[in-house]
């Protein structure tokens, strides 16, 4: 009897805090039996920084809020045959997307910034400007949601959300079964 074939599946990190990551931990021992179904390619978990082939299943996490995202998120799309935005920053901005709702200026980028690195409270910046090395990634203007830049196929509320819900939905959707969430794995009270 010939076993079938490993999917493969990539996961990245973008404007967040990185506990959707740690969140895929919560899956504690059924990592193992996910592990008999997948194959990691790039991911933070592997430490592959770039796809070493097509993946079946990409799984982000985190919003847009620099050009490098945006790449990130293109190659994403590029490389993988599902795409799942995972958690409330990928779905919504989250709170890197707070930034957006500062109202009362014509400029709230710049604003943000002075008030990190020049203005701030406890700040001991000697030269009062802002970090502009060309290595940096460019800042966009306001922190997206990933459905907002790439076509995304599927999104997993929460912040983070719990490991049974990442793993019913990655086990489902390996074995041709995900019909979407039943109403008890998201709702939140």
């Amino acid at each position: 009897m010939s076993e079938l074939p490993k999917a493969r599946i990539a996961t990245a990190s973008l404007a967040g805090c990185f506990g959707c990551h740690m969140a895929i931990l919560d899956i504690d021992e059924r990592l193992l039996e996910l592990m008999k179904l997948v194959d990691v390619d790039r991911s933070p978990l592997t430490d592959k920084k770039r796809f070493t082939q097509r993946c079946d299943i990409g799984i982000i996490e985190g919003g847009c809020c620099n050009e490098e995202n945006v790449h990130v998120l293109h190659d994403f799309r590029r490389n993988c045959d599902v795409l799942i935005a995972l958690g409330q920053c990928a779905i919504m901005g989250g709170l890197p997307a707070m930034r957006n709702a500062i109202m009362h200026s014509d400029a709230p980028l710049r604003e943000c910034l002075d008030e990190a690195f020049v203005t701030g409270r406890y700040i001991r910046n000697t030269t009062h400007n802002v970090p502009n090395d060309p290595a940096l990634p460019l800042l966009l203007d306001e922190v997206y949601p990933c459905s907002q830049v790439v076509e995304i196929d599927y999104q997993i509320p929460g912040c983070a959300p719990g490991g049974d819900i990442i793993f019913d939905t990655l086990s489902k959707l390996l074995t041709g079964k995900f019909r979407g969430f039943e109403r008890e794995m998201i709702r939140f009270d």
